[in-house]
C-alpha cells in the first residue's frame, strides 16, 4: 500500500456539506443511546459515566448494569447495525438506515422492551439550538453508510493518537471518550488543582470544569464550525495563550472559540497526518501548561529516559 493510499485509508475525506445530514441525524441517535447509559450508570467525576467509547466496529455504551444483568448497546458502522446485548444471552440487532429520529427512537425503545429492559430518559436532545423532542423529530432522517464508516475510521485513527499522546502523562487523565452531547471525541488532562468557579455555570459545566484542565479533541464539523478539526483548550484559559506559537504550521489559535485548532483537511494534507496531529496536541498542551504554571515535572514522564515508556525485552 502506498503512503497516499494509507492516508486515504486511515484518514478519509469527510467534507461537512456532504456528510452534514448524516452527522446531524447520527448526533440525535447517539444522544438517545447515550442518555440510556447516563440513566443506567452511577455518576462519575466530570460526567465520565456519560460518554460512548470506540470499538473495533463503531461506538459502544460499554457494559451497563441492569437488574442483575449486564447490557451493552453498540453502533456498528461496519455492518451498519445497532446491537443490543444482554448477559442473559439475549441479543437483538436492527439495521442502521435512513429513518427519522422519531422512528429510530420508537424502534430503540421497542428493542429494549424485547430484551425486558425499561429505562426512563429525558426525551429531548441537549447541547444544540432549538432541540426537537425525539418522538417529534422527523426533520433529521439521513444515513449515508459510506460517510458513517468514514467517520468511524477517523475516530479509530484519532483514538489511537490520543492514547499515544496520553502515555507520558502521570497526572489525572480522562479516558478517550465520545461525548454524544457535543458529538466529539476528547481526552482531558488535569493539573490536580481546583479551578475558580465559572460565572453563570450550570450543574453540568460546574462539574465538568471544577478543576483545571487542558482538553484535546476532534469534532467532525458540527457546532457551527463547518468542517472537521482537532482542538485543544485550557480551562481556565491562562493569559497570553492567544500569543503562543504551536505546530504544525497549519495549527493556530482561534480567538472566537478561545481554542487552538488544526483543521482536519490540513492535517490530512501533510505527508504524515499522525505526526502533524501529535505535534499539534503536544505543542498546544505545552503552551497551555507552561502559561498556567502546571507542575510538569511531577505530572509527566520523560519519553527519552523513563524505562516505563520502553517495552521490556521478552514482554
Amino acid at each position: 500500500m502506498t503512503s497516499e493510499n494509507k492516508i486515504s485509508e486511515n484518514w478519509p475525506a469527510l467534507p461537512w456539506k456532504e456528510w452534514e445530514p448524516t452527522a446531524t441525524t447520527l448526533h440525535m441517535w447517539t444522544q438517545i443511546v447515550g442518555k440510556t447509559r447516563l440513566a443506567l450508570t452511577p455518576l462519575q467525576n466530570h460526567w465520565w459515566n456519560v460518554p460512548l467509547y470506540l470499538t473495533a466496529r463503531g461506538l459502544t455504551t460499554s457494559a451497563m448494569f441492569y437488574q442483575g444483568a449486564l447490557l451493552d448497546i453498540e453502533f456498528d458502522f461496519v455492518s451498519h447495525e445497532l446491537h443490543f446485548r444482554i448477559s442473559s444471552g439475549a441479543n437483538l440487532s436492527v439495521p442502521l438506515r435512513p429513518q427519522s429520529v422519531a422512528d429510530f427512537y420508537r424502534e430503540f425503545l421497542l428493542g429494549l422492551k424485547v430484551l425486558g429492559v425499561s429505562v426512563e430518559i429525558h426525551p429531548v436532545p441537549v447541547e444544540i439550538p432549538n432541540p426537537i423532542p425525539f418522538v417529534e423529530d422527523r426533520t433529521h432522517a439521513s444515513y449515508d453508510a459510506d460517510y458513517a464508516h468514514r467517520f468511524w475510521r477517523i475516530l479509530s485513527a484519532t483514538d489511537r493518537l490520543f492514547k499515544k499522546f496520553s502515555t507520558p502523562f502521570l497526572g489525572k487523565i480522562s479516558p478517550v471518550h465520545f461525548f454524544w452531547g457535543s458529538f466529539d471525541l476528547a481526552v482531558t488532562r488535569f493539573s490536580g488543582r481546583p479551578a475558580p468557579p465559572r460565572a453563570g455555570a450550570d450543574l453540568i459545566t460546574r462539574e465538568a470544569y471544577s478543576h483545571e484542565v487542558i482538553s484535546a479533541g476532534f469534532w467532525p464539523g458540527n457546532g457551527g464550525f463547518g468542517e472537521p478539526a482537532f482542538y485543544c483548550y485550557a480551562a481556565p484559559s491562562p493569559a497570553g495563550l492567544d500569543k503562543s506559537t504551536i505546530g504544525p504550521p497549519a495549527g493556530y489559535f482561534d480567538p472566537k472559540l478561545g481554542e487552538f485548532l488544526l483543521k482536519y483537511g490540513d492535517a490530512r494534507g501533510t505527508s504524515s497526518p499522525d505526526d502533524a496531529t501529535l505535534e499539534f496536541l503536544q505543542t498546544s498542551y505545552e503552551a497551555a501548561a507552561n502559561l498556567a504554571k502546571w507542575d510538569r515535572q511531577a505530572l509527566e514522564r520523560d519519553p527519552a529516559t523513563d524505562p516505563m515508556l520502553h517495552r521490556p525485552k521478552g514482554r
